[in-house]
């Protein structure tokens, strides 16, 4: 089973929104050197707690840091941008470091409403075009618009003999029917919606129309994870994001909390209900326990690779858990 990484390059209380990018890239080189096999930079607006607004600007220095793990995107939120300018710039991106890229898209707005009208400028970005802005992005990357398209003599430089792969990322059916429709990669981010995912991961494969850019279906799926020496430690770590998670659910727009601080917060007993609703969305505990449920989860899904997502309270516990997941998958082999 491949093992991946998603960075949404998190700001802990306490440091500087800086220090959350450059963590980023600490950790991206760390994790190439455990085995992981790609890592993943997420698009964020105006949130408090994660740092990357532009991964595809971020994905250059990330690249330029490694030598072998595939890098990309989860993702570029299609709808706020030209599906030809994106197709310019995953081709220089794969000019400068040739079949290491994965441009991951999705259509959600990446922050609140009055964000992403600001982003819009002054329009909101719906995703009612968003199946058409796909299939010209491919059609860009592919060199594949009809040859009595008004745009077929306009060339996306720079031309190379490589493309990405492209993977539509997803929280619904909706990703998963147009992945299946046009003949793409799909990733299911579990991390974001426990319920049903199973069943649109399975409908995606069982939907499946090959393409010319892939004729089989390839799935992945996201999972937020937190591994520990002990299943007591890990434990302790995912109060952070436990009480990160309470902030999103009441609006509160700040940074991901330090265990010192969620363990002194004042919780109500909602408070405790809803982070025992949203821990369904947390793989947590020992190596062997987390190993044993994401395989679980990977079968349940029938997902061909699995990317994990960890958020704590501290940048080292972080990293530990990762090392600790590649030892219990046995990655460097």
């Amino acid at each position: 089973m491949r093992l991946s990484v998603l960075d949404q390059s998190p700001i802990i209380s306490g440091h500087a929104p800086a220090r959350a990018v450059h963590e980023t890239i600490r950790l991206a080189k760390a994790v190439e050197k455990l085995g992981y096999y790609r890592y993943w930079l997420a698009e964020h607006h105006s949130i408090a707690a994660l740092a990357d607004p532009c991964p595809e600007i971020l994905l250059t220095r990330l690249a330029a840091e490694t030598s072998t793990i595939r890098v990309g995107t989860g993702g570029i939120m299609l709808p706020y941008y030209s599906p030809f300018k994106v197709a310019e710039q995953f081709r220089m991106l794969e000019a400068l470091y040739p079949a290491r890229m994965d441009l991951g898209i999705g259509r959600a707005p990446g922050g609140d409403r009055t964000t992403a009208l600001a982003m819009g400028e002054g329009r909101y970005p719906g995703a009612e075009h968003f199946p058409e802005q796909v299939q010209y992005l491919v059609a860009y990357l592919d060199n594949a618009l009809p040859a009595d398209h008004p745009f077929a003599e306009v060339k996306v430089m720079p031309e190379v003999p490589t493309a990405p792969q492209v993977w539509l990322l997803g929280s619904s059916d909706y990703s998963g029917a147009l992945a299946a429709q046009l003949g793409l990669r799909f990733a299911f981010a579990q991390f974001i919606s426990a319920d049903g995912g199973d069943v649109v991961m399975r409908d995606y494969k069982r939907r499946y129309q090959p393409s010319q850019r892939e004729a089989a279906p390839a799935s992945l799926l996201c999972v937020s994870a937190i591994c520990a020496e002990t299943d007591e430690a890990a434990e302790r770590l995912a109060a952070s994001i436990d009480l990160r998670r309470l902030n999103m659910d009441k609006g509160v727009n700040a940074p991901v909390p330090t265990c010192e601080e969620a363990q002194a917060y004042p919780y109500t007993e909602a408070d405790r209900r809803r982070i025992a609703h949203n821990r369904r969305r947390l793989m947590l505990g020992s190596p062997a326990t987390v190993r044993e449920r994401l395989l679980g989860l990977a079968a349940e899904y029938e997902a061909d690779e699995l990317m994990i997502v960890t958020i704590t309270g501290d940048y080292d516990s972080r990293l530990r858990s990762y090392e600790l997941l590649a030892r219990a998958f046995d990655l460097t082999k």
